[in-house]
């Protein structure tokens, strides 16, 4: 994959470990085990933790390649934004891996480089 710019965190050793072991990508998060699981016994529901199964290798990079992707603004805001609404920083981790997952498989989707999102143009200010 010959990107003009790659996706923040994710260098050449750690995309080569990520596409050879997710293949074609589908279902890439749940492959992954970045996928929440609703275990039910009964009537009860037990939360929505995340998955003990899946790839573990993946997991791996793909926490690491997150955790490395905090020097980019918006991977910044995006771990910021978790740690407001009170999950510990493990966990915002990896909603941020999970939310890398889906970038990933649009790229693989559209065969297109990764494009950081652009900043929403600001309104005129009224006077």
């Amino acid at each position: 994959m010959n990107c003009s710019r790659p996706l923040p965190g994710i260098g050449p050793r750690t995309g080569s470990r990520i596409l050879a072991e997710i293949g074609d990508g589908t279902r890439l998060a749940s492959y992954a085990g970045l996928a929440p699981v609703t275990r039910q016994s009964g009537k009860s529901i037990n939360g929505e933790p995340q998955s003990r199964r899946g790839n573990h290798r993946l997991k791996n990079a793909m926490f690491l390649a997150a955790f490395a992707s905090l020097r980019d603004p918006a991977s910044k805001a995006f771990y910021d934004r978790k740690r407001a609404e009170g999950k510990r920083h493990n966990a915002a981790l990896i909603c941020l891996a999970r939310r890398r997952c889906d970038v990933i498989l649009a790229m693989l989707r559209t065969r297109q480089p990764y494009q950081p999102a652009r900043p929403a143009p600001s309104m005129p200010q009224a006077a």
